[in-house]
């Protein structure tokens, strides 16, 4: 009876060893594996190395690799998929606050929008919105320093010039922000987004400053105008019920990891020096965008606020949050 006993306490020393209490951690990807230029891939690859520094094992999974925005999304929402570095886009299907993280130049620089997430109660606002659904935002994530406009033909040196620019947009946020400045907008994938430059589908587009060396871009930009317009923002959202299956513990460390990898990103979406040394290198000629014409974007851009498709009260709140 003893020998049983003792083979049964080893047996079930060898299950626990073999079936860890946690499983293992997805984290979808939506960038090339990129420490130097991609601020999502910073802050991905931060959190999986503390959570796996801390007894929880996390693995990364090749951009696209689980499927696309919305297929993660919804493997988000089920609980099929823990961790997914995903558009603002997706995530304002459950709660359109997010998208005040992205109207251009109503933030007056990082530090204030990230003021307005936490003490300004935004992110545990959106939350509100989301997690009923199934989903948790972590954090949000800037992608790369603020986003500037990109264009093959006619380089942007005033507000004027971007008039009559067709400009690929990536949803109707987008087509409503060219309209505002005269331009014209149309909605291309990204993975068409290369072939839509080189045909003249588009003229240009709008992202932060490493995209185009990130993204093997660089033979057919040969612009790139620093307007500093809005934040690069995207997501990292999380299975509500992996979240709520982990215990006391465990939810320590996931915050302490989502709490360094805000840092990481931050500090490497800074300063724009190097990247912009980079675009030079690669025969993209920087433009800064003077003072005067810079406020003539802002100007323009003032109708999208209240154009903006949030939940009712949430322009107010995002004003509040910044002390207006």
């Amino acid at each position: 009876m003893l020998k049983l006993t003792n083979v049964l306490k080893a047996s079930a020393v060898s299950l626990a060893l073999t079936f860890p209490a946690l499983a293992e951690v997805k984290i979808a990807l939506d960038s090339p594996p990129d420490l130097e230029n991609s601020g999502t891939y910073m802050w991905a690859h931060t959190f999986g190395e503390y959570l796996n520094e801390n007894g929880i094992e996390a693995v990364e999974f090749e951009r696209n690799s689980l499927g696309e925005e919305a297929e993660r999304l919804d493997q988000v929402s089920q609980g099929l998929l823990e961790v997914s570095m995903s558009d603002a886009k997706s995530a304002g299907t459950l709660d359109g606050t997010i998208f005040g993280a992205m109207m251009p130049y109503f933030f007056e620089d990082l530090a204030q929008l990230d003021k307005a997430l936490g003490e300004g109660g935004m992110l545990a606002r959106m939350n509100e919105g989301t997690t009923p659904k199934g989903v948790r935002i972590l954090d949000v994530v800037m992608t790369g320093t603020p986003t500037g406009i990109f264009t093959t033909e006619v380089p942007i040196r005033t507000f004027d010039d971007i008039k009559g620019v067709r400009m690929r947009a990536l949803d109707e946020v987008q087509i409503n922000t060219f309209e505002q400045w005269g331009s014209k907008g149309t909605i291309v994938s990204w993975s068409e987004v290369p072939n839509a430059l080189q045909t003249g589908v588009a003229g240009g587009y709008i992202n932060p400053a490493f995209v185009p060396v990130t993204y093997g871009h660089t033979a057919f930009i040969n612009y790139f105008t620093n307007a500093r317009l809005s934040q690069s923002v995207r997501v990292a959202i999380a299975s509500e019920d992996w979240y709520q299956s982990l215990t006391d513990e465990e939810r320590e460390i996931v915050q302490q990891a989502v709490e360094k990898a805000h840092k990481a990103n931050r500090k490497l979406v800074s300063d724009d020096t190097a990247v912009l040394k980079q675009l030079e290198e690669a025969g993209i000629e920087v433009i800064e965008l003077p003072v005067e014409e810079r406020a003539k974007f802002r100007k323009a851009s003032q109708p999208i606020y209240d154009s903006t498709d949030m939940p009712e009260g949430a322009l107010e709140a995002w004003n509040k949050a910044v002390g207006r």
